[in-house]
Order: structure tokens, then C-alpha cells, then sequence
């Protein structure tokens, strides 16, 4: 239940994940700061080594039970990795029945390493705009496991959450703030009760996209556009299995070149099924699958010595796929589109598939854009529709091609 769900003399209810038998006295602070507010907190406990310093709602035991495990069962074993694991089962089963019976408004998790992880496991079941606010001593590093897809806020604590003191009060009293305002605040954002379109975007075919954007927007398309970095992808692919896109132009399938290559970028090996599945209209490209995405020069991989590099910027270096990488690619991308349950087209832009595939760019390579583009006829079904244009991925021409051609199947 949204803020904006709730009636005025209705109270917000902020759920409160953590470890109860160790970080009690700061629980029990946010809890008091956000019950300052006028703001409801139900507390759970997913602490296992120890008895909670103070009384949960839901208790360690019920959590361990959601989670597939029993309490006494995971402190016999002693093993910290799977208590973990086990109690973020059960915090992402209690959260998402809390949230569905109308009993989370937002959810509040501060701890360590531990309790990032078990507390981030329940904010990821939760749908995107439920508000998520994660304070962790991991904060500040790389945040990429804890976050997935899914729209959690993470404040780094500064000092480890041990106890009471000048900048821990500061710190978890800010967090229970945000989280005040976000839950009790109607943010008056409408949303336009149009169909969705999902697009993905790289750097390197923003003009296809914006190009393509901007035509289905005229025709009363609302667009979310993803960034095919990796969980850009991954966002997208989740989003339309959640039945909150209706149709897609996916335009850049550059994360299937780091998932076969094995660059820094990939999505996954599902990528390109939840359209498939939901059998919703896609039409899907192959934008930057001339690129392969590492960090700094120093970090590629020594296999990689010799290969056609172009340094993006000081964090990114890209190296230009082969022949025989796209034609594996291809291969991979045709038995993506033939799973498709719904319509679904192939676009090919034979005069390149990047703004660095065009000609006089670094990544320029007509035979390797032809081995992609063969494997791809090759291998997809008659059931596949194929267009294809003179075309560079970004020219006019191509963006408006595939726009109409989705316009053609949602109107269906």
C-alpha cells in the first residue's frame, strides 16, 4: 500500500529488518525516532546466534521458518553463510506478505555485511517504488549486490553500527527521516494510463533510441528507457515479467557480446526470455554487439592481447568482437527470438550497429557485421520477422523503422 493509498487519518507503517541480538539499542533508536514522526514500525527479527535486546513483532524464528530453515537449526550448524542466506529467504518472504496483506509502507534495514545482505533480500522482492532505505557499513564500496534491480537508497554509516554515539545518532536518525518523509508524503506524481514501452539504450546508439523515443511518445506511448549496462538489462527483463511493460524495442543487445566474451557488462544468460515469455511485442537489434565493455586498460584480461581496443573513457575500455564471437552471438540471439510467444521482428542495420561501427570509426569491420548478421538469418524461424535497411543503427531511417513496426504489432 503506497502513501497515496492510504486514507489521511491512516498512519504509515515502516518495516524495520535487523539483527535484534546485536543491534538492538540501534534498531530500537530508529524506531523511536520514526514513532516521533507519527510513523508506525513493525520490528523483524533476523538475528540467530543470540536472544533479540529487545521484543520483536516478528520474531527470528517465524523468518527462519519463511525462510525454509528452523532457528535451532541454523545455530547447531554454525554456519554463517547459509544462516545468512536462509534468513534472507525469509525476510523477502515476510516483507512481500506484509506488503501485500497492506502492512509495509516502506522498509528500514542498518547493520553490517551480514545484515545488508539479509536486509537488501527483502527490499529486492519488493516492487520498484516501495520505498527501500538500507544504512550499512558497505555502503560505500561496490553496492552492486545489494541493490540488483531494484530502486533500494543505501547511506553509508561512517563509523560501524556498534552502539550510540554522536555520529551513529546522527547517521540512523537521518535515515529514519528519509524514510518519514518518503512514506508520509504524497509525491503527486500521476501516471499516465498509457501503454508502456521498454527501450535500451548505450552511449553509443542514444540517437536510435532518442529517435525511437520520441516517435512513440508522439503516438501516446509512455517509455522507460534502460541503460544495457549489465542490471539495466537485467531491470528490464524483470520489469516485463512483473507485467509493467507492454511491448519493447530493444534496441541494444550489446550485454549478450559481455556475456559470451566475457566482458563486465553482461546480463545474464536470461536475457531476452521475459518477452518471450509474456508474449508481448518486441522488436530486438543489435546495438553495440561490436563492443565488448571492460574497466580501465589494466584490467583487460591478458587472453585479450593483440585485440582491437578503443578507451571509451579512464573507467572503460571497449574491444571490438570477431567473426567467429558474433557468429556464436547471433547463433545465442536467434534462439532467443524463436522462444517468442508473441510478435516479434529482427532488425538489422547493415551499415553498422554502433556510432563506433560506422565507417571511419575505430570499430568499423564489415565482416565481422556480417558474421552477426548471417548467424542471425541462419538461425532464426520463419515465425521471426526480419528488416533490414541500409542503415547505420543510429541513421533516422532505421530508429523510425523499427518504431513503426512496434506501433504496427501493438495496434494489433
Amino acid at each position: 500500500m503506497s502513501s497515496t493509498d492510504r486514507s489521511e487519518s491512516a498512519r504509515a507503517t515502516v518495516v524495520i529488518v535487523g539483527t535484534l541480538d546485536t543491534k538492538g539499542e540501534e534498531i530500537g533508536f530508529a524506531r523511536d525516532v520514526l514513532a516521533a514522526q507519527g510513523v508506525d514500525v513493525t520490528l523483524v527479527d533476523v538475528g540467530v546466534m543470540g536472544d533479540p535486546e529487545i521484543d520483536p513483532d516478528i520474531s527470528a524464528a517465524d523468518v527462519a521458518d519463511a525462510g525454509g530453515a528452523t532457528l535451532e537449526g541454523l545455530r547447531d550448524a554454525g554456519d554463517r553463510g547459509k544462516a545468512v542466506e536462509a534468513m534472507g529467504d525469509g525476510a523477502a518472504a515476510v516483507a512481500t506478505r506484509l506488503h501485500e496483506s497492506g502492512e509495509l509502507d516502506g522498509i528500514l534495514g542498518l547493520g553490517g555485511s551480514g545484515n545488508t545482505s539479509i536486509a537488501t533480500a527483502a527490499m529486492r522482492a519488493l516492487p520498484v517504488g516501495v520505498p527501500k532505505f538500507m544504512v550499512s557499513t558497505v555502503a560505500s564500496g561496490d553496492t552492486e549486490p545489494y541493490v540488483g534491480t531494484r530502486d533500494i537508497a543505501m547511506l553509508y554509516s561512517v563509523a560501524d553500527i556498534e552502539g550510540l554515539n554522536q555520529l551513529s545518532r546522527t547517521v540512523i536518525a537521518n535515515a529514519a527521516l528519509a524514510m518519514t518523509g518518503m512514506v508520509t508524503n504524497d509525491p503527486a506524481v500521476e501516471t499516465p494510463d498509457k501503454p508502456t514501452i521498454g527501450l535500451t539504450m548505450f552511449g553509443v546508439t542514444t540517437p536510435c533510441v532518442q529517435t525511437a523515443r520520441e516517435w512513440l511518445e508522439e503516438r501516446g506511448y509512455e517509455t522507460i528507457v534502460f541503460h544495457a549496462t549489465g542490471t539495466g538489462g537485467r531491470a528490464m527483463e524483470n520489469l516485463i515479467a512483473e507485467g509493467v511493460i507492454d511491448g519493447v524495442l530493444d534496441a541494444t543487445t550489446t550485454e549478450w557480446a559481455d556475456e559470451h566474451v566475457g566482458g563486465v557488462l553482461a546480463a545474464g544468460p536470461d536475457r531476452l526470455d521475459a518477452a518471450a515469455e509474456a508474449g508481448i511485442p518486441q522488436i530486438v537489434s543489435t546495438g553495440a554487439l561490436d563492443m565488448v565493455n571492460f574497466g580501465p586498460e589494466e584490467t583487460v584480461p591478458d587472453e585479450f592481447e593483440g585485440r582491437t581496443f578503443h578507451v571509451h573513457n579512464p573507467q572503460v575500455t571497449l574491444m571490438r568482437t570477431t567473426p567467429a564471437e558474433n557468429t556464436e552471438i547471433g547463433r545465442i540471439i536467434a534462439e532467443k527470438l524463436n522462444a517468442a510467444t508473441g510478435p516479434v521482428s529482427l532488425a538489422l542495420p547493415l551499415a553498422g550497429v554502433s556510432m563506433l561501427d560506422d565507417e571511419g570509426e575505430p570499430f568499423h569491420d564489415p565482416e565481422a557485421d556480417e558474421a552477426l548478421f548471417e548467424s542471425l538469418r541462419t538461425h532464426i524461424d520463419e515465425d521471426v520477422q526480419l528488416l533490414e535497411l541500409d542503415a547505420n543503427i543510429n541513421d533516422e531511417a532505421f530508429a523510425v523503422a523499427m518504431a513503426e513496426r512496434l506501433h504496427e504489432y501493438m495496434q494489433r
